[in-house]
């Protein structure tokens, strides 16, 4: 669904079919963007007067394994002076890493702390990339398809499950 009052196809030409619409979004317009472009994307996004989506509500972290790519970057932009809302999806391969957004929107600085501390996805460049949630000695990324639902067995957690073995190792 693209709402026909907003401009978006100007900023579709402008990245030479690399950034799409998202067909199966229905309550709200919304992007694909790889991660080599969301920056741009993004500043265009907030700067261009037709649009100026000047507020990052919300960035989420997605984990579809098996599937491949296997992690999604979500954010949810809304353009304060127009009242319009706009998604961008960003899929992530495996080792799950894109550009910070913290220079476009400061606010990403917390939600990108979120998604790696929860998923493992990191954030080029970002300016303080350390854990939110869980403390620094925490083992794994608990949103993540294939962390265990009791977690891992330690001294703080007895009734978790065993480590996987170590790939490099073997």
């Amino acid at each position: 669904m693209v709402a026909d009052d907003m401009p978006l196809a100007a900023v579709l030409q402008a990245y030479d079919q690399r950034v799409s619409l998202d067909l199966s979004a229905a309550d709200m317009p919304c992007l694909l963007v790889p991660p080599a472009d969301l920056i741009a994307l993004c500043r265009q996004l907030r700067d261009a007067p037709a649009l100026r989506f000047d507020f990052l509500s919300d960035i989420c972290g997605v984990d579809i394994f098996p599937q491949t790519p296997r992690f999604m970057l979500v954010y949810h932009l809304f353009s304060i002076p127009h009242k319009r809302r706009l998604r961008l999806k960003c899929r992530l391969s495996e080792q799950a890493s894109a550009p910070t957004l913290t220079p476009v929107w400061p606010t990403a600085n917390w939600h990108e702390r979120e998604a790696y501390d929860m998923y493992g996805i990191t954030f080029d460049g970002h300016p303080d990339l350390r854990r939110i949630y869980m403390w620094e000695g925490f083992d794994g990324f608990p949103m993540r398809r294939d962390f265990p639902l009791r977690g891992y067995k330690d001294d703080y957690n007895p009734m978790g499950a065993k480590h996987p073995p170590d790939e490099a190792a073997g």
